[in-house]
């Protein structure tokens, strides 16, 4: 391996890779789970030397693992565990970033490390928006992570991150490391090389564009959430017509850019909060809106009252750090973290997770965070939405909401200044981290969490589930939240210390398929989902000998 590691520091430079376990801890976790053993973590600066890095790594007959800001939630862009039967290499791409407006704006060529808050912000000029809004964007999820891993994001409009257009490496039937240009741009050179040099320096014009029927997003969707009475859920991880070369590919393939469609910016946003206490009335105004709106929501964003509450009190320094620090500072100040954690943990003495205690009662040192209507809705209703909309949709949705759901007994609604509109989603994004702070606070009496990412039916009215007795005398937690137009639910369990977890997911999961419900929705299967044989063969498809990102989906972790 030693050799390797040199071939490595003459491509990138001594200091861009790390091999001391202290400093590869960070990048060897996955952001909610995961963890495991690699060699070296690699940080190359151009297209080229990822290409050159990876010759290398497969050369040599390594495990490679592609990586960026690291903010998938199944684990899947770290190692799991350490039974591999190779050396396992990680290639952090985050430096690789940058991107070319195509078509005055309307396509985006997007590198490996280029976030969708970098590409939000850089279409803000021409007032154009990304392909997806994700709860993670604001801590630095990349374009080709989305497009790699499925994900939905909250948009009801725009479905899943997928493109047909795309350039990437894959490790053929012989073992041999081969280019793959789809992106669809003319004239970018013969050799790997010259093609990465001359794609990474934007030397190419719009006349060198493509077009040939391919899509450069998911521009079905806003027909396929409309159907009330499909069969099969509106997204989900496992759907065939979603599964396209780099999208869906879950790090089987070394992506090194994309092209992707925008969209034109809202020119005006409102915000609602709608409560109800009887999940049967959310059902009904589902059903109208998607049935008669003309214009449908931007976003509709779903919290039980126990993830409100409990994202309120776990989670707060999350809001605080992404308001105050910035998107920009929070990948370091997360590698801080996890260095600490990393050193702390080795104590044997001390809790595990200390890192994450002491920032808890850190931010009960701040004022509350939350506007007061908020709280107030928070401690009326046990079920909340946050209804974001634009343009000509406000006025459709504020009629309906004042002649038609105002009207109801037992609900209620009010329309969000701008600081209560910044503070409600940021609130509904913290939220994904709550449930596994509870834990880490309560870790000598709590099992680990247990995570659900579930598709529903769009005609499953049970989007509130009863459980049994069976599955509920031991919980202590149950946390609910998720897109809920699309009926994409995000579900967390904490159970007592002493729950047979395999069993109680098992059960949760036999019930979820009895009703026609699909899981992973939109997080891709990492390394806590058992891959549908449709994405086992599409990825056996894509990477035959077994080289990237081994063992996801529950398969194995050998070669081929």
């Amino acid at each position: 391996m030693a050799e390797i590691v040199e071939a490595f520091k003459n491509i990138v430079g001594e200091a861009n890779v790390l091999t001391k376990e202290m400093d590869t801890a960070y990048y060897r976790s996955g952001f909610r789970c995961g963890f495991g053993g690699a060699k070296a973590v690699v940080f190359p600066s151009t297209l080229v030397e990822q290409w050159k890095v990876l010759q290398v790594a497969v050369d040599a007959g390594c495990a490679i693992i592609m990586q960026a800001a690291k903010t998938g939630l199944t684990g899947g862009s770290s190692p799991s565990g350490f039974e591999y039967d190779r050396d396992v290499v990680i290639i952090n791409v985050s430096r690789l970033r940058g991107l070319r407006l195509l078509r005055e704006g309307t396509q985006v060529v997007a590198f490996p490390g280029t976030t969708l808050f970098e590409l939000s912000q850089e279409l803000k000029k021409i007032d154009r928006v990304p392909h997806s809004v994700l709860g993670s964007t604001t801590i630095g999820a990349t374009v080709i992570g989305g497009v790699a891993n499925n994900a939905g994001g909250a948009l009801c409009k725009r479905g899943s991150s997928y493109t047909e257009f795309a350039i990437y490496a894959r490790v053929n039937e012989q073992g041999t490391l081969e280019l793959i240009d789809h992106l669809g741009i003319r004239n970018l050179g013969e050799t790997p090389e010259e093609i990465l040099t001359r794609l990474e320096a934007g030397e190419f014009t719009d006349a060198d564009l493509i077009d040939d029927g391919r899509a450069a997003s998911d521009n079905d969707y806003v027909n396929r959430i409309r159907n009330l009475d499909a069969d099969v859920p509106n997204r989900y991880n496992a759907d065939p017509k979603r599964l396209y070369e780099a999208s869906g590919s879950a790090g089987k393939v070394a992506c090194f850019a994309v092209r992707v469609d925008t969209f034109p910016a809202p020119k005006k946003k409102q915000v609602f909060i709608l409560g109800a206490n009887d999940p049967d009335h959310f059902v009904k105004m589902r059903r109208h809106i998607l049935g008669t709106f003309v214009h449908l929501p931007e976003m509709v964003e779903y919290m039980n009252r126990s993830t409100f509450t409990i994202a309120e009190k776990y989670a707060k320094d999350v809001a605080l750090a992404i308001k105050y620090l910035g998107t920009e500072r929070l990948p370091k100040a997360y590698a801080l973290k996890a260095k600490a954690e990393y050193l702390l943990n080795k104590i044997s003495f001390l809790p595990k997770y200390l890192p994450d205690i002491f920032l808890y009662y850190a931010s009960k040192l701040f004022p509350q965070h939350l506007p007061k209507r908020l709280l107030e809705y928070r401690d009326t209703y046990e079920h909340l939405l946050i209804l974001v909309t634009a343009d000509e949709a406000i006025d459709e949705a504020r009629r309906f909401l004042e002649n038609d759901w105002g009207r109801t007994d037992g609900v209620g609604f009010f329309e969000c200044s701008e600081r209560e509109q910044e503070a409600a989603l940021l609130h509904r994004f913290s939220a994904a981290g709550a449930g596994i702070r509870y834990q880490n606070l309560h870790q000598r009496t709590t099992e680990e969490v247990l995570s659900l990412d579930v598709a529903l039916l769009s005609s499953d009215p049970e989007w509130i589930e009863e459980l049994p007795e069976e599955l509920t005398k031991d919980m202590v937690l149950d946390l609910s939240y998720g897109h809920y137009l699309c009926h994409v639910f995000h579900n967390i369990y904490v159970f007592r210390k002493g729950t047979n977890m395999e069993t109680i997911k098992t059960l949760m999961l036999e019930r979820l398929t009895s009703r026609g419900a699909k899981f992973p929705a939109e997080h891709n299967v990492g390394h806590l989902y058992q891959a549908e044989p449709v994405v086992e063969a599409f990825h056996r498809q894509l990477d035959p000998t077994n080289s990237l990102n081994p063992g996801i989906g529950k398969t194995s972790k050998n070669r081929c």
